[in-house]
């Protein structure tokens, strides 16, 4: 998959695409039927099948300072999108300028002028444009107009019928139920980062751990999980299993919410490495030790808890 920055700098072929629009967070199945959909008319039109997706996302643009949020930070949606098979990603950055050019401006500026798009595909609910003055029946009127088809994808739902929603992902993830989690996004929830260097306490108590900043990745209940981790190697990745805490660490007076990942039968240094870390099952909260000792028992109870759960 080729990434461009820019809509208005593309090469002759990749204009004239079916472009899927939208901010994507956590590429769940509704968005990935969004994704596949255009897919599926880029082969029929026999044109080149992108995504066309905004960073930083509108919500982090509009409400600077809040907690973070994000499922997928760019680095782990542009995987994603990879993984579906998407020829080509755009990212158009959400700054100011962007998001005070009004709706039919987008249409031509980005779509028409810039994209050349063969067909656009959106969810039902797409809004853009300044002041959200944009929707679908604008992009059908004017995809009429310009030369460019639109299709409109419908709410997707699960097995329960709820619709598919980063919202509820979130919200399940906040309630410190990764399985629920799981079941919406479709796999599991997983914080991606490079090992940055602690204060080696973990190893000093024969359960050394790698610690990944969060960043803007949004932050689970606090506590320890069953965890799945790959780490990156020069010929791809393996995958261990482990167990990991999120949270302050209050037995040491730690500050700012960490993920410390201990993985089982592996002791080979880390630091500087990029991990990926899938969240299985929640096994208890964060909670403060009276000493090490206390602590390192818990965490051999912690241990042998989350191996018959990864089993």
């Amino acid at each position: 998959m080729r990434i461009y920055r820019h809509y208005d700098a593309l090469p002759a072929d990749a204009r004239g695409a079916a472009v899927a629009i939208g901010n994507f967070d956590g590429v769940h199945p509704g968005h990935q039927t969004v994704i596949h959909e255009a897919g599926l008319i880029a082969g029929d039109m026999c044109r080149p099948w992108a995504v066309l997706t905004f960073e930083p996302h509108p919500r982090a643009f509009f409400t600077p300072g809040s907690e973070p949020f994000r499922l997928t930070p760019f680095r782990s949606k542009a995987r994603r999108i990879a993984e579906l098979g998407a020829d080509l990603l755009i990212v158009q950055r959400f700054d100011k300028a962007f998001s005070s050019l009004p709706a039919e401006d987008f249409v031509n500026t980005v779509l028409v002028d810039g994209l050349g798009a063969g067909h656009v595909v959106s969810g039902y609910d797409f809004v853009f444009g300044h002041k959200r003055g944009g929707n679908c029946e604008l992009l059908l009127a004017m995809g009429a107009k310009k030369g460019f088809g639109f299709t409109a994808v419908n709410a997707q739902t699960d097995s329960s019928g709820e619709a598919y929603s980063s919202t509820r992902v979130r919200e399940r993830l906040g309630d410190a139920d990764p399985r629920g989690a799981a079941a919406i996004l479709g796999r599991d929830f997983e914080i991606e980062g490079r090992v940055a260097r602690g204060e080696a306490r973990g190893k000093s108590i024969g359960f050394p751990t790698a610690n990944i900043p969060l960043g803007a990745y949004l932050r689970p209940a606090l506590g320890v999980y069953a965890v799945r981790a790959a780490i990156e190697q020069e010929n791809g990745e393996i995958w261990l299993d482990g167990v990991a805490n999120i949270g302050v660490r209050p037995t040491f007076g730690g500050d700012g919410v960490v993920l410390e990942v201990f993985l089982f039968d592996f002791d080979d240094d880390l630091y500087g490495k990029r991990l990926r870390v899938r969240l299985v099952d929640f096994l208890r909260p964060e909670k403060k030790f009276d000493g090490v000792d206390d602590l390192k028992a818990q965490i051999a109870q912690d241990s042998a808890k989350a191996q018959k759960i990864l089993q």
